[in-house]
C-alpha cells in the first residue's frame, strides 16, 4: 500500500529512468513518451548539459529568497525570456507553474486595472471548453464542467463565449469569415457583460488538453486582438503548454503575429528538470503597478536559482540544437502518419494541431461528428492499451469534460523520423486492439 495519492487507483510501475524520448520502469519495460508526460519533457528527458548546469548551481546556491538577494540565474532567465517575447513585454515574474502563472496574469490584471481608475473591471473572459489551472482563480477561468462543479460555490463564475471548434460545426477553418464569426462572439460577450466592467480575455494560441490541439481558425487571433483594443480590455496569452518551441515558434502565438498584453507561461519552459513558469507583461502595465505600491502577489520559489539555471539550460539546448525548427519539420511528418492513421480507422474523426502538439479525436460517425459512447470510456481504454504496448500518450474528453474522444500526440522536440515510426506503429496496433473491442461501431453509437 502506498501513502501518495493523485486524482484516480489507476496502477503504474515504478519508474526507473528516462532519457531522451524513452523511459524504463523498474522491471526493464520501455516505454516511449508520445506526450512529453504532461506536454512538458520538450527537451527530452536527462539531457547531461541541463544536469551540469543545474549541479554547478548546486554547489553555489540553491536557495536566495527574491526580498533579500537577485541572483545571477534568475536575473540572465529574465533577459532572455524578454527577448523571445513579443516588443514591449520585457517584464518577466517567476513562478513554479502553469496555474500559478495563470494566476500572476489575471492578478496582474487586475491591479493595473485599479491603477488607471477602472475599479469596476473585474470579468475575465474565457472560453468553453478550455483549461487554464487549478487554483481556484484559474478554475474559475477553466471551461470544463467536470472540473469546475465540485468548486462552483467557492468561486466567482466568469463568462465564457464557445471555443472555435470550426470542425464540429461544419465550418471552413481556412475561411477568415470562420475565424471573425467566432470572435465576434467575444464582442457580443463584452457588450452584454458592460464594456467597463470586463477586465481581461484568457485564450490558448492552440489548444490544450481541453480541446485537443484545436488550431484557431484563419482570422482568429487577429480580431480578438483588434477586439480586445478597441474594449480596452487586455489579452492574455496562455502560452503553459504552446510556449517553449513546441508549435514550430517559441510562442504559439507567433503563427498569427500577434501581440499580447500578458502572456502565462511553463510547462517546456522548464522541461520538466524543475517547477518553473512565469508571467510576461508589458512594460508599461508592471510599471504603473510598481508606482503604485508594487505587485500584492508572490510565491516562495518565485526566482530560485536552481530553478533558473535549469530554465536557461533549457534555452540553450532549444536554440543550439533548433528543437523549435524540429518542432515544425517533424509535427508535418507526425501529422502525416496522424492523418494515415485516419484513413484507416474509421473512428479517427479529426486530426489537429500544431508542430508537436498533434492529436486526434474518435468519433462514432465521422460525418455527423457523434462522439463514442461515454460508457465505452474510449479515452481511457485506449491510453491503456498503448500504454502496455509501450507507448504513453494523452488524453481528455474533448466537449466539455463529458463526451469526446480526444489523444494528445506530443512526443519531446528532439523526436527523429524512425522514432515517429515507431510511436506510429504502436499506435497502429492500438487502435485495431481497441477496434476488435468495439466490433460494431455503428451498433455502439
Amino acid at each position: 500500500m502506498s501513502n501518495l495519492f493523485y486524482q484516480t487507483k489507476s496502477p503504474r510501475p515504478v519508474l526507473e529512468r528516462a532519457d531522451g524520448i524513452y523511459m524504463w520502469d523498474t522491471s526493464g519495460k520501455r516505454y516511449i513518451d508520445g506526450s512529453s508526460g504532461a506536454m512538458v519533457s520538450n527537451i527530452g528527458h536527462s539531457n547531461p548539459a541541463v544536469l551540469d548546469a543545474m549541479r554547478a548551481q548546486m554547489d553555489k546556491s540553491t536557495f536566495g529568497y527574491r526580498l533579500h538577494f537577485q541572483t545571477q540565474p534568475s536575473e540572465e532567465l529574465a533577459a532572455r525570456t524578454a527577448a523571445l517575447a513579443p516588443a514591449g513585454l520585457n517584464k518577466v515574474f517567476f513562478v513554479s507553474g502553469g496555474s500559478e502563472a495563470v494566476e500572476s496574469a489575471i492578478k496582474m490584471a487586475r491591479q493595473y486595472a485599479l491603477t488607471q481608475g477602472q475599479a469596476q473591471r473585474s470579468k475575465v473572459i474565457s472560453r468553453f471548453p478550455s483549461y487554464h489551472g487549478c487554483t481556484l482563480g484559474a478554475l474559475a477561468l477553466t471551461g470544463t464542467a467536470t472540473m469546475t462543479a465540485p468548486f462552483d460555490p467557492m468561486m466567482r463564475a466568469m463568462p465564457k463565449i464557445p471555443a472555435p471548434r470550426a470542425y464540429l460545426d461544419g465550418l471552413d477553418a481556412d475561411d477568415p469569415a470562420t475565424g471573425h464569426h467566432y470572435a465576434d462572439m467575444l464582442e457580443a460577450k463584452i457588450l452584454e457583460e458592460g464594456p467597463d466592467t470586463v477586465l481581461a480575455f484568457i485564450v490558448e494560441p492552440v489548444g490544450g488538453a481541453s480541446t485537443g490541439a484545436l488550431v484557431p481558425p484563419a482570422g482568429y487571433m487577429q480580431r480578438i486582438r483588434e477586439i480586445c483594443t478597441r474594449y480596452e480590455v487586455l489579452l492574455i496569452h496562455d502560452e503553459v503548454m504552446t510556449g517553449g518551441g513546441r508549435t514550430g515558434r517559441f510562442f504559439g502565438a507567433e503563427h498569427w503575429d500577434v501581440t499580447p498584453d500578458l502572456i502565462a507561461l511553463s510547462k517546456g519552459f522548464g522541461g520538466g528538470y524543475v517547477p518553473l513558469g512565469a508571467m510576461i507583461a508589458r512594460d508599461d502595465i508592471v510599471e504603473a503597478v510598481m508606482n503604485a505600491g508594487g505587485f500584492i502577489h508572490g510565491f516562495t520559489y518565485a526566482g530560485n536559482p536552481l530553478a533558473c539555471a535549469a530554465g536557461c539550460a533549457v534555452l540553450d539546448q532549444i536554440e543550439q540544437h533548433d528543437l523549435t525548427g524540429n518542432a515544425a519539420r517533424l509535427g508535418d511528418a507526425l501529422a502525416d502518419r496522424l492523418r494515415g492513421l485516419m484513413q484507416r480507422y474509421p473512428m479517427i474523426g479529426d486530426v489537429r494541431g500544431k508542430g508537436l502538439l498533434m492529436a486526434f479525436e474518435l468519433m462514432a460517425d465521422r460525418t455527423s461528428k457523434n462522439p463514442l459512447p461515454a460508457t465505452l470510456n474510449a479515452h481511457a481504454r485506449l491510453v491503456d492499451i498503448a500504454y502496455d504496448n509501450g507507448l504513453i500518450i494523452y488524453s481528455r474528453r474533448t466537449r466539455g469534460g463529458t463526451s469526446g474522444d480526444h489523444f494528445m500526440i506530443c512526443p519531446p522536440m528532439l523526436v527523429t523520423t524512425d522514432q515517429l515510426d515507431e510511436m506510429a506503429d504502436i499506435l497502429d496496433r492500438s487502435l485495431a486492439t481497441y477496434m476488435a473491442e468495439i466490433p460494431d461501431l455503428s451498433r455502439a453509437s
